[in-house]
């Protein structure tokens, strides 16, 4: 038999409810409760907490299925997948360059000595100069890496991150050894009615990149304070940047300035320099030769090296040219006094062209 049961009113009096009985009214403030709607909330309380107490029971005696899932996954990672384009450095950095060397193997007019050229400079840049090997990028026929091997694009993408974010003080480098070539100016903007071009592995195809792009990627975006050297060991390279001075430099030493722009279009930076030695003049052919190390390599590429090593510290620009000439002339010498006929190509004596004039004997060199 159910029994009564004690009721608490609002007012604080407790009550005693009969069994059966749906509400009950307070006799001292009169306030009416409705037993029913206090039933359900109970048993739903007691519903909720008997729900708990089971899942409780229920995970004391195994724990959860996802654990069992995720062991194996942890104990036997699967392997990544495999990366086929090698990413390129980060162009960030004081320090930075790009170093092109092209053999063109297998071609009838393939070169020698072009890819040891670029690897003898990336030894220079790194255990004279103080570059950090990962801040330069060589692009050779003997690279591993698809966007290492020194296609059109790939020779454009390189010289985009070469520049990319420069600041001042940074030292940027850019070196190329393989064929150079000219091509009719289309613009109006070359005394001479010739663009200056260098050429790529496959140009054939996909055509060379003439002076005015390599101008407009390489030398147009350098901010104050950023200085680009470019070596370019090649044919036909005088002006193969397109910069507006061009250093005439006579056997006694003597020089002048010589301005080069033509119509309006303008080759100058955004305010940092661009300095550049070449192996010849724009109607000049460079060459290779095995009077230096006793295997071909570009006279430009081993000459520009050496002067620089036997300068001594903060040699001038003017130095450096002197000391690259006289490389040059003693090869003429040697090949002369073998016997062996001497080609334009051991006669051509280097080049200096540069975004701004300066006195070469009174600025040092610095990279």
């Amino acid at each position: 038999m159910a029994s009564r049961r004690e009721v608490r009113c609002r007012c604080g009096r407790w009550m005693w409810a009969q069994p059966g009985v749906s509400s009950i009214q307070c006799s001292t403030c009169h306030t009416v409760t409705n037993l029913s709607s206090l039933v359900d909330i109970a048993r739903g309380a007691n519903r909720v907490l008997q729900g708990l107490q089971q899942l409780r029971r229920q995970h004391k005696q195994q724990p959860p299925q996802y654990q069992f899932q995720q062991q194996p996954i942890m104990a036997q990672p699967p392997p990544p997948p495999p990366r086929l384009l090698e990413p390129l450095p980060s162009p960030f950095g004081k320090k930075r360059a790009v170093l092109c060397g092209l053999d063109y193997k297998g071609k009838s007019y393939g070169l020698k000595g072009c890819i040891s050229d670029a690897k003898s400079m990336r030894s220079f840049l790194v255990q004279k100069m103080g570059f950090p090997i990962d801040s330069i990028l060589m692009l050779t026929e003997d690279e591993a890496s698809p966007q290492r091997i020194p296609t059109k694009k790939n020779i454009r993408k390189a010289m985009r991150w070469l520049v990319e974010g420069n600041r001042a003080r940074d030292s940027l480098v850019f070196h190329y050894s393989g064929h150079g070539s000219q091509q009719k100016d289309y613009n109006g903007d070359e005394v001479d009615g010739q663009d200056e071009a260098l050429c790529p592995l496959d140009h054939e195809t996909e055509g060379k990149i003439i002076d005015d792009e390599i101008n407009k990627i390489l030398v147009r975006p350098l901010v104050h304070g950023a200085k680009l050297h470019a070596v370019i060991d090649a044919c036909n390279s005088g002006t193969v940047l397109d910069l507006p001075s061009v250093c005439r430099m006579e056997r006694n030493g003597f020089y002048e300035w010589e301005h080069q722009r033509a119509g309006r279009t303008y080759k100058g930076t955004d305010g940092g320099v661009a300095i550049c030695f070449s192996a010849c003049d724009d109607h000049e052919a460079s060459g290779y030769t095995p009077v230096f190390t006793g295997k071909n390599a570009g006279a430009m590429t081993y000459s520009f090296i050496k002067a620089v090593k036997t300068a001594g510290p903060a040699p001038t620009y003017g130095h450096l040219l002197n000391l690259m000439c006289s490389a040059i002339r003693e090869a003429q010498s040697r090949l002369a006094s073998d016997g062996n006929y001497t080609s334009p190509d051991e006669t051509a004596e280097p080049l200096l062209t540069s975004s701004e004039e300066f006195n070469i004997y009174a600025t040092k060199f610095v990279l």
